[in-house]
């Protein structure tokens, strides 16, 4: 019989198969011990020394937790379920993901008491995980069949002939100097990459990461905000899907020591193409290529569908009607500045207007507006190219970024007379745009005469119409997060669910917008050199909203979450 002590330290699985009569006490304590000196599931250490039988240590877990016994051989596995979580997670935990309903993840385990795997699954995956409990043995069969399918895609590809006939634009091919290790021929590659850049295109992707490491390569997409896995090609072939992206973006096979920026294009019929924007970086592993898809149609959605409020719009449009004067756009890298900046544009671009833009690179190409792709290695500067547009009798100027104090100079000269300027800087909001350009060196009477209006944005993910739902959020947690006495009564606040016609419970993005024309008051705040904190004040009794106030106001519209916002605002 087990003396108190002893059973005391036993956890709740091994007790019971000692109350079961199935394991003495001492073996039973020894097989802990191991387990946890080793860092593996006690489960899979008792049936790898032969222990315990499998089935009878699932029967017992299933009474000790109340968990039914999951037959793993009566579902087919879900490719895109199961690749949700990366292999080294899985293979550490022992745990799969085997399918999904609504917003919960369902986890294969054999140890229901394995609530770490649980926690960081949920956490890397952001849905709610729910155990399924599985046969030991089952388990890790399906483990290794999940694992080797996720390798073997590649392979798969060679069947998809379509892939063959797609159109990607790209540079002459240039002989590797690696003794041949980078096959360009390589059917099985190039229809893999074709139907990476399809498939993005199709799921409404922003971004491709192509990722090489030690031991695994992984390809992921960044949907509405959020980067996720979606494949993981053997590392073997590394060096010829990098090669294969280099040579259709005109990038040399060659050096791998330093980054390199190129474009590609695929056309996807005689009236669309989708262009690429490519970057290589040398990382310890080989080469990191990104790849941002610049898709033209965007800048013809309209300002309607960009998500600016009634007043933010008028707002916008009346600063476009304006002859001359200076509209910067700021928020972080990827928060949709340069779709609004070229909205704005695409209302401008009329035949009795002469439009220039100087970016790095040109991301959306559009008729009738004279674009230039800066390069500073041959001299061909923003500033430079400013200096040129203002001997080129222009109406409208559009600046990718406002960098440094020259390039801000020649802006506001060019607001100053007679020219309207469109430009971006990277500030957390409208105030601190303008003290940003008084740190930059520019003189705060030529700021205050110069910008008539500052929009900050960023993007937040809507909500899916077909799944959303009510939340249930206590009175004192709304007010601490920022709504007033007069927004909670009949408020109603929705969350993400999940369904099959979105991701996750969220389908294409939103925008959140702080937008503050220069008033009067604002004028002698700057000209008195006042500080980001004094122009926030000024602006809040103007009535503007703040990013924060404009994203509640989406939350009260029930066009996205308060989890969503609270990722893409601060208060």
């Amino acid at each position: 019989m087990a003396t108190p002590s002893a059973q005391l330290t036993l956890n709740g699985l091994a007790r019971r198969l000692v109350n079961d009569g199935h394991l003495p006490e001492a073996d039973a304590l020894k097989a802990q011990e191991q387990s946890d000196k080793k860092k593996t599931p006690l489960v899979s250490y008792l049936v790898e020394k032969d222990i315990v039988d499998g089935k009878i240590i699932a029967t017992a877990a299933a009474e000790e937790f109340g968990i039914p016994l999951f037959d793993i051989e009566a579902i087919d596995l879900e490719p895109d379920i199961t690749k949700l979580v990366d292999e080294k997670l899985v293979r550490k935990h022992h745990a799969l993901p085997l399918y999904k309903r609504g917003n919960r993840l369902f986890v294969a385990v054999s140890d229901p008491a394995n609530l770490q795997a649980l926690d960081e699954i949920k956490f890397h995956v952001g849905a709610n995980t729910e155990a399924v409990l599985v046969e030991e043995g089952k388990l890790k069969e399906i483990i290794e069949k999940a694992m080797a399918g996720a390798d073997t895609s590649l392979a798969d590809l060679t069947g998809d002939g379509d892939l063959d006939d797609l159109d990607i634009g790209g540079g002459d091919e240039i002989e590797d100097d690696s003794s041949g290790d980078t096959d360009l021929d390589d059917a099985p590659v190039v229809r893999f990459v074709n139907k990476i850049l399809l498939d993005a295109i199709n799921s409404g992707a922003s971004d491709i990461h192509f990722e090489p490491y030690e031991k695994t390569y992984r390809v992921r997409y960044r949907r509405d905000g959020v980067l996720r896995e979606v494949a993981t090609p053997p590392i073997a072939l590394s060096r010829r899907i990098s090669a294969r992206l280099k040579v259709l973006s005109r990038l040399d096979i060659s050096e791998r020591r330093v980054p390199q920026d190129g474009r590609m294009k695929m056309k996807l019929s005689k009236n669309r193409a989708i262009d690429f924007r490519v970057n290589s970086c040398p990382t310890l592993f080989g080469e990191k290529i990104v790849l941002r898809i610049l898709d033209p149609t965007s800048a013809q959605l309209g300002i309607d569908a960009l998500g600016y409020e009634p007043d933010q719009k008028d707002l916008y449009m009346e600063a476009l009607q304006q002859p001359q004067g200076m509209i910067l756009v700021t928020g972080p890298t990827g928060s949709g500045k340069t779709v609004s900046l070229y909205t704005g544009l695409n209302i401008l671009n009329t035949e009795d207007r002469n439009i220039s833009t100087a970016e790095d690179p040109v991301e959306i190409n559009l008729e009738g507006i004279n674009q230039v792709n800066v390069q500073p290695k041959v001299g061909l500067t923003f500033s430079a190219a400013l200096k040129a547009f203002l001997r080129q009798d222009p109406d409208i100027i559009m600046v990718g970024e406002i960098r440094d104090l020259e390039t801000g100079e020649i802006a506001i000269k060019a607001a100053q007379t007679g020219h309207l300027v469109l430009s971006t800087l990277h500030t957390n909001d409208a105030p601190q745009t303008l003290s940003r350009l008084i740190n930059m060196g520019i003189a705060p009477f030529n700021i205050a005469s110069s910008v008539s209006l500052i929009i900050a944005q960023r993007l937040a993910r809507r909500l899916c119409k077909s799944c959303k739902k009510p939340a249930d959020i206590p009175r004192e947690a709304l007010l601490e997060e920022g709504f007033s006495e007069e927004d909670l009564p009949g408020l109603k606040i929705y969350k993400p669910v999940g369904c099959d016609q979105c991701d996750g419970g969220y389908k294409g993005r939103v925008g959140i917008y702080q937008v503050m024309p220069i008033s009067d008051a604002m004028a002698r705040i700057i000209m008195e050199e006042g500080n980001a904190i004094q122009l926030a004040d000024q602006a809040r009794k103007e009535g503007i909203k703040d990013l924060r106030q404009s994203g509640l106001l989406k939350v009260k519209q029930g066009v996205t979450s308060l989890e969503d916002v609270n990722r893409v605002t601060k208060e």
